[in-house]
């Protein structure tokens, strides 16, 4: 009984917290995206045009804006039809930033209101109140962060690795301590009633949180859902132009690969996206 006790309100405290600290680094596939899509470059979103930019690898600077291509500083001659293309391009990215920001905060929002009810479940007097201000305080710096980057139109995947798990990384190893101290203390007290409440509330927590968290995060994967078909029109954007850059490769603002690959760049031919 004792070691059950540890062991299952150790879980739930881990179970409801991890999926916070786990971004390792970005990337958007769900069922509806043909690939799994990511970006190389930083991405700053501006009334004068998109300007992608990234230390490493060539070219390292593109800037669009309506229909107009300038790559490393130099204006590059497009047809009329890969400028419609880079015209559409500019205007799916501008309609994404804010979509995939209101996505983040609620995704930070639902991680925070997990380790919330966490703490009010499992830690006691000053404790409970010093990790529920340091809750309180993570959760609006982790927004203030997606309102100045993303939310303003600058993308960093740097900067949202680091707000989607450097946020909360502190606070998951505390709640997690906590869980783990009340469960011992319980188990080692000898007093079969602190068991079997301590017990009560993990099985309790655990019902409240599968009902709650299920119909968050179904409602949040269906907006990321609704998000992918915008990415695959991006995606056949870039496949479909003839830009080239100086040393004659197509341009590439966003990676493509197959689902389930994470080391192998997409390997089929080009093609113009179909209707």
């Amino acid at each position: 009984m004792r070691h059950s006790l540890i062991a299952g309100t150790v879980a739930v405290a881990l179970v409801l917290a991890a999926p916070m600290g786990q971004a390792k680094g970005l990337n958007f596939g769900t069922d509806t995206c043909k690939h799994d899509y990511s970006t190389a470059y930083d991405v700053d979103v501006t009334a004068n045009g998109l300007s992608f930019h990234r230390k490493d690898g060539v070219p390292a600077r593109v800037f669009l804006h309506d229909g107009s291509l300038r790559v490393d500083g130099k204006d590059i001659a497009v047809s009329r039809s890969d400028a419609e293309a880079l015209r559409r391009y500019e205007d799916g990215v501008r309609r994404l930033m804010p979509q995939i920001a209101s996505i983040a905060r609620d995704g930070v929002d639902i991680g925070f209101s997990a380790m919330t009810s966490v703490t009010l479940t499992f830690a006691e007097g000053d404790q409970r109140s010093r990790m529920l201000e340091k809750l309180k305080r993570k959760q609006a710096e982790a927004l203030r962060e997606i309102d100045e980057g993303i939310g303003s139109g600058h993308w960093s995947s740097d900067r949202m690795t680091e707000t989607v798990a450097g946020s909360v990384s502190d606070s998951v190893g505390e709640l997690v301590g906590s869980v783990t101290s009340s469960a011992v203390t319980a188990a080692l007290s000898g007093d079969s009633s602190k068991v079997a409440a301590l017990q009560a509330r993990a099985e309790s927590l655990d019902k409240a949180m599968d009902r709650e968290m299920d119909k968050r995060s179904k409602g949040l994967e269906a907006r990321a859902n609704a998000i992918c078909p915008q990415l695959n029109d991006l995606a056949d954007l870039q496949r479909g132009w003839n830009v080239r850059t100086a040393d004659g490769k197509p341009l590439e603002l966003m990676t493509i690969k197959p689902k389930d690959s994470h080391d192998q760049d997409e390997s089929e031919p080009k093609k113009v996206a179909s209707s």
